[in-house]
């Protein structure tokens, strides 16, 4: 098992995020009834998280690859599905990752919990898309942070990747770093469009990460095609292996972390 470096006081791990509030200039304007639910339902949620993480008992395979980036002086661009929004910003707290807010309800207040969590955060225009938003990912990779994506966010389809994170790695020469989280034990909210994963105090939790891909700053349309196709296929099999980590004899679990471990 490769051993993934704490939030805390890892000389290999990401410079640490600030904590500044997303820019919303752009955004249209919320109801007051909605500003002020904003930082209860964050606080709320914060709350859970950080209550809940300490408990999580971790087991990484993988993270060997994003060793060998840092020290070639490469930054990440993470993606992961959203169903494992929660033990992910657990994990991944103090790690210098940015991630884009979106300009909906949902996407304000859990930039706040994210924010609270130590990841940076950049704005997704209402007017322009992402396009934004991914220019200042741009900049924050140039700066020396990793770039998150829950990549079938904010609203799906389910595990279906989109495009962003290919995008952002060819603009960057950055890779993407596919990976799943998983446990043993939690509740599945499969009424959520996400079937968003609660796990549950205590859960052995697994995390698989998968090799870098890398995207050719010439990349065509169809090289973008092929290398979200390939990223796809990456997030599949960790989330096959991983949610199905703890059902698996002994030494099959030994065997595949042998694999990802190389």
């Amino acid at each position: 098992m490769t051993t993934a470096p704490t939030a805390h006081g890892a000389s290999q791990e990401p410079l640490s995020a600030d904590t500044a509030s997303v820019p919303n200039a752009h955004w249209p304007k919320l109801s007051l009834s909605r500003r002020i639910q904003i930082p209860i339902i964050a606080a709320a949620v914060w709350s859970v998280i950080r209550l809940l993480g300490p408990t999580l008992r971790f087991e990484v395979h993988g993270w060997q690859h994003a060793e060998r980036l840092y020290a070639q002086g490469k930054r990440c661009i993470w993606t992961f599905w959203h169903r494992s929004m929660l033990a992910t910003a657990y994990w991944g707290r103090h790690r210098g990752v940015v991630v884009m807010a979106t300009a909906n309800f949902d996407g304000r207040w859990g930039a706040k919990v994210i924010e609270w969590l130590g990841f940076g955060t950049v704005a997704a225009s209402s007017t322009r898309g992402g396009a934004r938003g991914l220019a200042e990912l741009a900049q924050k990779i140039k700066e020396g942070r990793d770039a998150g994506f829950a990549i079938d966010g904010p609203r799906g389809p389910r595990f279906i990747a989109k495009p962003g994170a290919v995008l952002l790695a060819r603009r960057t020469s950055q890779p993407v770093m596919p990976f799943h989280v998983a446990v043993d034990r939690g509740r599945t909210f499969e009424r959520s469009w996400d079937h968003f994963l609660l796990p549950k105090p205590f859960a052995r939790t697994v995390m698989l990460f998968a090799p870098p891909i890398f995207v050719p700053e010439d990349a065509s349309p169809e090289m973008i095609t092929a290398k979200l196709a390939e990223v796809q296929k990456e997030l599949d099999r960790t989330r096959e292996l991983a949610e199905s980590w703890y059902s698996l004899p002994a030494e099959e679990r030994a065997r595949h972390a042998a694999e990802f471990d190389r």
